[in-house]
């Protein structure tokens, strides 16, 4: 288990608008997918790149610039260089991320715009995630996965942000070409790389793992990046023959990086099922079929299948990865906060107590049965399946609205 001390730990004020904002957008994104008509959905469509714009800037990233806020400082033992800047990382990111919006749904003329705020937001996050790694002394499998992530999202960023401008005609190159490095860089460089380093230190923490070898995961991370160098440069240069190396190479690290999930389960030493395992069970179960469709896409070409295994690794992968440790995450901050110094004067909660369990029993329920009705729907191209889906996705999201906000809102009687 990497060790981690809260000596150099952020205000907690600091960190949670970003899990406020981007809940409340995965609730909006939830709602917005009651517009899809998936009998004539196609990945280019405008709807489908907002939305997954949304999704992506609004929900997965905020809440990962929020939760890195607090355990870089955290994991590696040193202060952020400048903590203050992540009270306008947020503000900068959404008004960034509402311009994109507006841009793919109402007028081409906004992206720019909203790609230069998202750049500022983002370009500060770099700049200062870097400027504090000077301070680190060991680079630990850890601290590589938040270097590599993070220059795999300032150079999605900037393939980003040339698309931006040809969508709005300042510029006139093949979208298609750039579209493929900005995915590849942002949700398998970015996210996915994040996802690694991150669950090297919370799977581990808080199911209390110990002595299990670090192999797979060291080996899923290389394979990640170089899979997705691969990507990245066979779109530049037009080769497929690197293309189809880094889908490979991208899919067998996702086996790989599961053979690790596997490994730090059965070492655990918490053994209770609480909602935070049971997200993960079903984060996981995502994960390994939107890796099969996708191998089955790329033998059968079929865009249905695409739709299907992109939706399960969004929403049913990145989204119950995130939601499931929020159910971890905020009772300890707001507990650190607020009843830590309460500790030996008056009684506190254990932080269990402090997960409302009947309503994230719902949001688990009612989210993983609308992923897996949506999914249905995308597979079959049937609308009404969808909606029904979405409908189940959305009572979901609603009860993780109210959970977080129940979680924040506790304090010392």
């Amino acid at each position: 288990m990497v060790s981690i001390t809260t000596d150099f730990a952020p205000p907690f004020k600091l960190i949670v608008p970003y899990f406020i904002v981007g809940t409340l957008i995965y609730l909006i994104s939830a709602l917005l997918t009651l517009n899809f008509d998936v009998s004539t959905l196609h990945y280019l469509d405008a709807s489908v790149l907002s939305w997954v714009h949304l999704f992506l800037l609004g929900f997965a990233m905020m809440i990962i610039f929020g939760a890195m806020a607090q355990l870089i400082p955290v994991v590696l033992e040193v202060g952020h260089w400048a903590v203050e800047l992540f009270y306008i990382i947020w503000p900068l990111l959404l008004i960034g991320l509402l311009l994109m919006v507006f841009g793919f749904s109402v007028s081409s003329s906004f992206l720019p715009f909203g790609g230069t705020f998202i750049l500022i937001s983002i370009g500060i996050f770099v700049l200062n995630v870097f400027v504090t790694l000077r301070k680190v002394e060991t680079f630990s499998l850890v601290v590589k996965t938040v270097i590599f992530s993070n220059v795999f999202l300032f150079m999605g960023l900037i393939f980003g942000i040339v698309m931006a401008l040809t969508f709005s005609g300042a510029l006139s190159l093949n979208v298609m070409v750039l579209l493929k490095a900005h995915v590849y860089l942002i949700v398998g460089g970015y996210i996915g790389v994040s996802i690694m380093g991150l669950s090297l230190v919370l799977l581990p923490m808080f199911g209390l793992s110990h002595n299990f070898s670090k192999v797979p995961i060291t080996v899923a991370f290389y394979m990640l990046s170089v899979g997705v160098i691969c990507v990245t440069l066979s779109s530049i240069l037009n080769l497929d023959l690197i293309m189809y190396l880094g889908y490979t190479l991208s899919i067998a690290s996702f086996f790989i990086y599961f053979a690790q999930i596997v490994l730090i389960y059965k070492t655990r030493a918490r053994k209770e099922n609480d909602i935070w395992v049971k997200s993960m069970f079903f984060a996981y179960f995502s994960l390994i079929t939107s890796l099969l469709l996708g191998i089955i896409y790329l033998l059968t070409g079929n865009d249905s299948i695409l739709m299907a295994g992109g939706w399960l690794f969004f929403m049913g992968f990145i989204g119950f990865i995130i939601s499931g440790h929020l159910y971890k995450i905020v009772p300890f901050l707001v507990w650190f906060e607020r009843f830590s110094p309460l500790v030996g004067k008056k009684k506190v909660p254990m932080l269990a107590d402090m997960v409302p369990t009947k309503s994230a029993t719902y949001q688990l329920v009612f989210t993983s049965t609308g992923i897996a009705i949506c999914t249905l729907g995308l597979l079959f191209s049937h609308d009404t399946t969808f909606k029904v889906g979405a409908s189940f996705l959305i009572i979901g999201a609603i009860y993780l609205t109210h959970g977080l906000f129940h979680m924040i809102g506790l304090k010392a009687e």
